[in-house]
């Protein structure tokens, strides 16, 4: 990876998001010192082992939304659901409170992140011909920078009512927002308030996505495959008990709960073709030749579904990762949908953390069964490829209820 650097869409570049995106400023002390923050402080175990009261209370919730389905033999939409508990879930831990009902519907954050999402993964004229970034001819910057200022607008609203809060009081409280504060209060120059709204914009909008979409294909392949239920069923009745919601205390003991995010992450990755790099010179990989500034894709999708990888690829199989050594924490490059080496995503701590708090409950504490009568083989694998990779048919299954 030292031989490319990263190149930036041109949509990334509405409302001047490049400059302050630690995902696609240049290396540079700015992104040091914020990677730094990051690693350290903001997904550093003992940050998140702090907040952990705050996301089992947004599991139950979810659990208890679902149970109502449950009662009235209605289909859960998985991936609506998901993405509510994503988005509550992520500002509980950056802002201790519920942005879904701070801000009203939770339909028209998700609309404004799918379409954030939609832009950045449109093939953009103005990205293969820079001279028409003057001009942006399809008007996907134009079209950007009007959702990000919306959901700036919507951060930068919270962080003015902390500041408020912080007046005249010390500043004890140990959310990410307050963290960042002191950061910015005792060195601007390493962190102000801009640099704030676009780390969250970074955040949510990547991390929102990519869980809901995850947890919908993990749902969906083990629906489908019985007896990888079967088995993560008897793995959570063994170690936490029978109807139990997961707790994050309990995610050590879960191998085989791990296996499965593992084997949706290698044939549904969240981003298939990871951020685009381009060559800093002519450089020669597997006796091809990459020229000088080629844009550079690394279609982590194609690698996941490599025979010469992976036994049976096309096959869902957590038991491959029993006992297995590869991980997604970026040395294993056949397995690596959170990016690899120093760009690799800030967030996986926390990513991981709650796909399996999530998957794990929904699988714990309830039976699922599908609408209309409908057979395991009818479920639809379909997929849609953008800038993230979603099931073309979202998941539609009813609910119910074990009891404990």
């Amino acid at each position: 990876l030292k031989y490319f650097y990263q190149t930036i869409p041109d949509a990334v570049s509405a409302v001047n998001h490049k400059e302050y995106s630690m995902t696609f400023m240049p290396i540079s002390p700015r992104w040091r010192a914020l990677r730094k923050i990051c690693n350290g402080q903001l997904f550093a175990n003992k940050t998140l082992d702090a907040s952990i009261d705050l996301r089992r209370k947004k599991v139950q919730e979810l659990l208890a939304d679902i149970h109502q389905n449950s009662l009235k033999c209605e289909a859960v939409e998985i991936g609506s659901v998901a993405f509510k508990t994503a988005i509550n879930l992520l500002s509980n831990t950056i802002f201790s409170l519920d942005l879904f009902h701070s801000t009203g519907s939770a339909g028209e954050f998700k609309e404004l992140v799918t379409k954030i999402m939609k832009e950045v993964g449109t093939p953009n004229l103005a990205d293969y011909f820079p001279i028409l970034k003057m001009v942006d001819p399809q008007g996907v910057r134009r079209r950007t920078g009007s959702y990000v200022i919306k959901i700036i607008d919507i951060f930068r609203c919270l962080i003015n009512q902390r500041l408020n809060l912080r007046e005249g009081k010390s500043n004890t409280m140990n959310y990410m927002l307050d963290t960042l504060l002191n950061i910015s209060q005792e060195n601007s120059h390493e962190m102000d308030n801009l640099q704030i709204e676009h780390l969250f914009l970074t955040l949510f909008v990547a991390g929102t996505d990519t869980i809901t979409t995850t947890l919908e294909w993990a749902m969906a392949e083990v629906i489908r495959n019985s007896e990888v239920m079967l088995k993560a069923k008897q793995e959570l009745e063994e170690t936490i008990g029978i109807g139990n919601p997961v707790d994050e205390t309990d995610i050590a003991k879960l191998p085989y709960l791990k296996a499965i995010i593992k084997e949706t992450f290698r044939l549904h990755p969240p981003v298939p073709f990871l951020i685009p790099r381009k060559a800093k010179t002519n450089i020669e990989i597997c006796g091809y030749t990459v020229p000088k500034d080629a844009q550079v894709l690394v279609n982590v999708w194609a690698i996941g579904r490599d025979s010469s990888a992976w036994d049976n690829p096309n096959l869902f199989l957590p038991e491959r990762f029993l006992g297995s050594e590869i991980d997604v924490k970026g040395h294993d490059f056949e397995l690596a949908p959170f990016g690899a080496g120093r760009r690799i995503c800030p967030g996986l701590p926390l990513a991981m953390r709650t796909l399996l708090l999530m998957l794990g409950s929904l699988v714990n504490s309830f039976n699922w069964k599908l609408e209309d009568h409908m057979k395991l083989e009818d479920i639809n694998m379909d997929d849609k490829f953008g800038i993230t990779i979603e099931k073309a048919q979202p998941l539609r299954v009813v609910p119910v209820k074990v009891n404990n």
